[in-house]
């Protein structure tokens, strides 16, 4: 099950629809509101209680952190697992690299 805020969601649609990200993907506006809709209906959402700030050294990830801390995540996915690591060790989140949570969908 996938997790997220709605400030987290809105941080999503703003990065896939920045320039830089643009070019990157190549996918015109249209598309990635189609991508964000679809997004939006596998995510349960999550209702911050309790901010835990600050935990992370880079103050844009603490969002991420307080949607698996208050929708009792099983895990956070990311490439970002240094910053992560020892925060979600404390509030017993799992770290996991994207790459790894399809290996162990394929099993």
């Amino acid at each position: 099950m996938l997790l997220a805020t709605p400030p987290l969601f809105l941080e999503y649609e703003d990065v896939l629809k920045r320039p830089e990200q643009r070019l990157a993907h190549g996918l015109p506006i249209e598309a990635i509101d189609e991508f964000l809709a679809e997004l939006a209906a596998l995510i349960e959402p999550v209702e911050v209680h309790l901010s835990w700030r600050p935990q992370l050294r880079d103050p844009n990830d603490e969002m991420v952190l307080e949607a698996a801390i208050n929708g009792q995540a099983d895990g956070l996915v990311t490439y970002n697992m240094a910053d992560f690591a020892l925060a979600a060790d404390r509030f017993k989140i799992r770290v996991i690299r994207p790459a790894d949570v399809l290996k162990e969908m394929k099993r």
